[in-house]
């Protein structure tokens, strides 16, 4: 079982963009939550996977991951993911022997951007670059589910500043609302 590990920050400027490696399109079509957990579809132009990922124990969480045709991806956005697509183009940025992502949210997330980096254990020292803002990997605001939530019920594009602006209890109560 893999266990995924990774840091997530706001995006302090555009520095990262003159050191992009790779660029690639992203859809992510949520079809389900469970205690703390998520069940999504990805596609890219070429591959498509199922991903499970169980509830987080720090900063990581099991992930189990399989790569599925094209055409059952495309047939589970249409029938499951109404209102739960994320649409990203995700930039590869090598800097300090890791690999950062920079997601740049398009759709109901425009202007959005977040970037992450993947850790191979919780306690790892990385060296952070100057892009790189304030670290919003334990913030449940900027979680995707809850950003397209967000989006739903405010009626307006989402910000970093105004994600920042809104309360942990709204956020809850928001929650709490869905899983009813």
């Amino acid at each position: 079982m893999r266990i995924e590990i990774e840091r997530r920050f706001l995006v302090a400027h555009d520095g990262w963009r003159a050191r992009a490696a790779a660029s690639h399109y992203l859809r992510d079509g949520f079809i389900g939550q469970f205690s703390g957990g998520k069940v999504r579809v990805r596609l890219d132009a070429e591959r498509a996977w199922l991903t499970v990922k169980g509830a987080r124990i720090g900063l990581g969480r099991p992930e189990f991951e399989y790569e599925i045709p094209q055409a059952d991806a495309e047939a589970m956005v249409s029938a499951m993911c109404q209102g739960c697509l994320i649409e990203k183009t995700r930039y590869c940025i090598p800097h300090a022997g890791l690999t950062w992502v920079v997601d740049v949210y398009e759709g109901d997330l425009a202007g959005m951007i977040l970037a992450e980096v993947e850790l191979e254990h919780e306690d790892q020292v990385f060296a952070l670059p100057d892009w790189a803002g304030l670290e919003v990997s334990g913030d449940v605001r900027f979680r995707q589910t809850t950003l397209l939530r967000l989006r739903a019920e405010l009626g307006r594009p989402l910000t970093p500043a105004l994600v920042l602006g809104l309360s942990i209890p709204l956020i809850d109560s928001l929650q709490e609302q869905q899983a009813r």
